[in-house]
């Protein structure tokens, strides 16, 4: 119970078909199970009358609510502008798209921040495109004996050269949480923007990008049971000021000039669905008997977080007894996201025997290149170890089994 919202995870999990097959699912964190209620608004918006975006026909229409409702839903999931929410194939894709954007100002003498903990989506786009422009790319350091990035190693690279800093909001390698209104604050202070990888802090906790102090954030609706999309949230204001290559008679409107093409009507419609589902958990449906919708989000996802971190503690102690692991998550605040290693046991032995036992742990560095190779794990990583909204103490129990059973092998 938390805050007068009781948890209830077995309803939770009938709503998810994929759960039917009996597998534990520990692989959320590179990409969630879906609800019912998300495949059924792509199959409605697939099987509708739809067409290119008006407001001349059915067909028209139909295309241009999907889009303002997807921009409202995901505004209201993080605290942003529906104005300011950009949608793409992904967030890699809308990270190259605007760092070449951003970088077209850049030139000798400036420079770009980039993290040892990001992902690698948050890191490339940037020194590549700074590369390009002859900027300089200064690296802010992952603490390997805590697991932290310290708003400390962030000032300790910054400059009034610095032009921006890309910084996750929780790293999907070991959870790690860093503080980001820290970091965003020195970075405004040396006049820099900052660009905020969300994709794995949005599926476990409320969001409020401006209490994050980002300038742009990006986050991925397959993270937090939606479909394969990607969304980058800014305010109007300084999407105005930024130019990015277009079609000559595309529009110029904010946000549409960012976004290439006809976009995935059906995945919007999923996207609106999956954002009204985690309302949903927060003791309302879509937009709630008040119709706030953003106050329910932020009591739903908020109790996940609650379910989740008990989950976590409960997988972390019971660990801590298994001979020969290593627990990498080791962060004061971090996700329900653990990575281990094993004496004598290799990660990829340890996941292909866990799904032999319908339990699905991956193994890798999951494109989290920078920080497995700063913690001395190298390109392999680690097993991998994440809870989600559907997770069950059954699914943990199995977790467990499995995992004492193969070291004792």
């Amino acid at each position: 119970m938390l805050d007068g919202v009781s948890y209830d995870v077995d309803a939770v999990r009938s709503s998810f078909p994929a759960l039917r097959d009996g597998a534990a699912h520990f692989d959320g964190p590179g990409g969630s199970q879906v609800p019912e209620q998300v495949a059924a608004a792509v199959a409605a918006t697939l099987t509708s009358p739809i067409a290119n975006r008006g407001r001349l026909t059915r067909a028209e229409r139909n295309a241009d609510a999907v889009v303002v409702a997807a921009r409202a839903a995901v505004a209201d999931l993080v605290g942003g502008d529906p104005g300011g929410v950009v949608l793409g194939r992904s967030m890699t894709q809308l990270t190259y798209d605007l760092s070449r954007t951003l970088a077209a100002g850049w030139g000798p003498g400036d420079e770009v921040v980039v993290s040892r903990l990001d992902h690698d989506a948050n890191v490339r786009p940037w020194v590549q495109a700074a590369t390009a422009r002859g900027a300089t790319v200064r690296w802010a350091d992952l603490d390997p004996e805590t697991g932290e990035l310290e708003p400390a190693a962030v000032a300790a690279v910054l400059s009034g050269r610095t032009r921006l800093v890309a910084v996750t909001g929780a790293s999907n390698l070991i959870g790690t949480r860093p503080d980001v209104p820290a970091i965003t604050a020195l970075a405004r202070d040396a006049g820099a923007l900052t660009y905020v990888d969300g994709v794995h802090l949005t599926a476990h906790a409320p969001v409020d990008v401006a209490a994050l102090g980002a300038d742009l954030y990006a986050c991925s609706p397959y993270k937090f049971l939606g479909p394969h999309l990607g969304c980058v949230i800014a305010a109007p204001a300084l999407l105005e000021t930024l130019h990015p290559d277009k079609l000559l008679p595309s529009t110029d409107a904010v946000p549409e000039r960012f976004e290439l093409g006809t976009l995935p009507y059906e995945l919007l419609a999923g996207t609106t669905a999956a954002v009204d589902f985690l309302a949903g958990l927060g003791g309302s449906g879509s937009g709630g008997p008040d119709g706030d919708r953003r106050a329910s989000l932020e009591r739903g996802l908020a109790a996940v977080e609650a379910h989740e971190d008990r989950l976590r503690v409960r997988v972390e102690d019971a660990l801590a007894q298994l001979p020969g692991v290593t627990l990498w998550s080791r962060a004061r605040h971090r996700t329900p996201t653990l990575l281990l290693t094993a004496e004598g046991h290799p990660a990829a032995d340890l996941s292909r025997g866990l799904a032999e036992r319908d339990v699905n742990a991956p193994a890798g560095s999951f494109y989290a290149i920078e920080p497995a190779r700063r913690l001395g794990l190298g390109d392999a990583g680690g097993l991998r170890i994440g809870m989600a909204p559907y997770t069950s103490d059954d699914d943990v129990g199995r977790l467990l089994a499995g995992l004492t059973e193969l070291l004792a092998a």
